[in-house]
């Protein structure tokens, strides 16, 4: 059992995936959040740092960015976004493994993914319950480009019907230290 147990802790091809995003990036990002599917969406900017942790077993991401959310007075003012997921390579379950928490929640989501070579893209599906008793079903597809650039589509089950509510385009502002 314990050699088995060394066994499955070991790095794979996954892992290093994983790493080889590590480094400091700079993201614009797009989301929808006007049910109109022609409304134009809102954009903001922000910064990204993914650096492994563990001997290269998970990578952390710090994200930090701007955004215009309404106030309590129901009018749009700047507020800091902040968040943090960790993403693994999950050896027993044999799928990739992620968390995300953010500074506009108390929910953890906790995802499970996949990874197809052929078009360079994770998949990753979780679910979430944004509002007591309203569970949705999410799914983020991450593509990476080349490895200066990488992107992040987010779409939500609404009504029976998947619907794309956030796009992320990454590009690398340097390698972490």
């Amino acid at each position: 059992m314990m050699k088995q147990m060394v066994e499955l802790s070991k790095l794979n091809e996954n892992h290093k995936l994983l790493t080889s995003l590590d480094g400091n990036w700079a993201y614009t990002i797009k989301f929808w959040m006007n049910p109109d599917p022609n409304a134009k969406p809102q954009e903001s900017k922000g910064t990204a740092s993914r650096k492994s942790i563990m001997g290269g077993r998970y990578v952390v991401m710090d994200v930090t960015g701007s955004m215009k959310m309404p106030g309590a007075d129901g009018k749009m003012k700047d507020m800091t976004f902040k968040g943090m997921g960790m993403e693994g390579y999950d050896n027993v379950k044999k799928k990739f493994v992620a968390s995300w928490i953010d500074n506009m929640g108390t929910g953890i989501e906790l995802s499970e993914g996949t990874y197809d070579p052929g078009t360079k893209s994770f998949t990753y599906t979780a679910e979430m319950e944004p509002m007591p008793g309203m569970k949705q079903q999410i799914r983020e597809v991450i593509k990476i480009a080349d490895k200066d650039h990488m992107s992040l589509e987010w779409y939500e089950n609404q009504g029976g019907q998947e619907k794309k509510t956030m796009e992320i385009n990454y590009t690398r502002a340097s390698k972490a230290k």
